[in-house]
């Protein structure tokens, strides 16, 4: 099933009234929040997801959550918004805000699936890190070479990344073919290679208090 870059709702399911929570998710999420949900038994949960590939402009994610949240809201009691700041510079909270809907804390994914606090006290050693996580990986081309050139200008890699280091690559699963693909993505790059097995990290925490 394809789920990087759909806007779906889980099962098909029409939401069915009071005491349902829709999560407003990137679509960069939706399989580790599927995954959650199943392991989790949180069948009171609805997902819809945004297109991932938002990430890429992200002075459009702000408007892209009002919408949704404007379609859904007569239908649902609560709404989760599943994105982190991811580039808004505070407006997305800020219209969270204004909406009365809640988000997930954290800068972006990366933080998140570290952990938040860990993120910070870290994040001054790792100013040379580049991050993967599982969706990254899988869509490495897509969302790596290709915007930025690199599968058609190889001499451009060092422009782009000559001030890195390493790459992290923060798996949420314990996947050896994923592995294999994230130390492809760090040979490409010229980077040192780092692998840590974060799984869901905060994202967990925060849809398990839902």
């Amino acid at each position: 099933m394809q789920i990087d870059d759909a806007t779906l709702t889980q099962d098909g399911l029409a939401p069915a009234g009071t005491g349902r929570i829709l999560l407003i998710a990137c679509g960069a999420l939706a399989r580790e929040i599927l995954d959650l949900k199943r392991a989790n038994g949180w069948d009171h949960m609805d997902l819809t997801c945004l297109p991932a590939k938002l990430h890429l402009y992200p002075d459009q994610i702000t408007d892209a959550v009002r919408a949704s949240v404007a379609k859904h809201r007569g239908a649902y009691a609560d709404i989760f918004v599943v994105y982190a700041d991811c580039g808004t510079g505070g407006l997305l909270q800020a219209a969270c805000a204004e909406m009365g809907v809640e988000m997930v804390a954290g800068p972006h994914c990366y933080s998140f699936f570290e952990g938040n606090e860990r993120f910070a006290r870290q994040s001054e050693s790792e100013i040379t890190t580049f991050y993967l996580t599982d969706f990254l990986v899988r869509q490495f081309d897509a969302f790596i070479m290709k915007p930025m050139g690199l599968d058609r200008h190889p001499e451009l890699r060092d422009m782009y990344f000559g001030n890195y280091e390493k790459l992290v690559y923060q798996a949420q699963t314990d996947d050896p073919a994923l592995t294999t693909k994230a130390k492809a993505a760090a040979e490409t790059l010229g980077l040192a290679f780092e692998r840590r097995l974060t799984g869901y990290g905060d994202l967990e925490t925060a849809l398990a208090r839902l």
